[in-house]
């Protein structure tokens, strides 16, 4: 849990950390933690979406599609829904940096 791996654009303190298998394409997986209980739950929805996922497919993954059939917009705050963005925001960019690497 440290300043490198904070989620920006959260409200409650979100870290993620994202490793690639180095394979090419690159699959990747993350873990996550969060100092909010409702905010674990909602980075455990994440990393189960897309850990182990190549990067390719985290990128044109429709995160938010999913989400909306949980109906998970009905039972959030606005803010909490910022910081569920700012998550996927994150590991989009991870798999971006992770496919450019390869």
């Amino acid at each position: 849990m440290t300043d490198a791996t904070k989620v920006r654009g959260c409200v409650s303190q979100v870290w993620l950390i994202s490793e690639s298998d180095g394979e090419n394409p690159p699959h990747l997986s993350f873990r996550g933690d969060s100092d909010a209980h409702i905010v674990k739950g909602l980075v455990a929805i994440a990393l189960a979406l897309f850990s182990g996922r190549s990067a390719g497919e985290i990128e044109t993954l429709d995160a938010e599609a999913l989400f909306s059939r949980l109906g998970l917009q009905d039972h959030l705050t606005p803010q909490r829904s910022n910081g569920l963005r700012s998550m996927v925001a994150r590991i989009k960019n991870d798999a971006r940096e992770a496919a450019a690497a390869a």
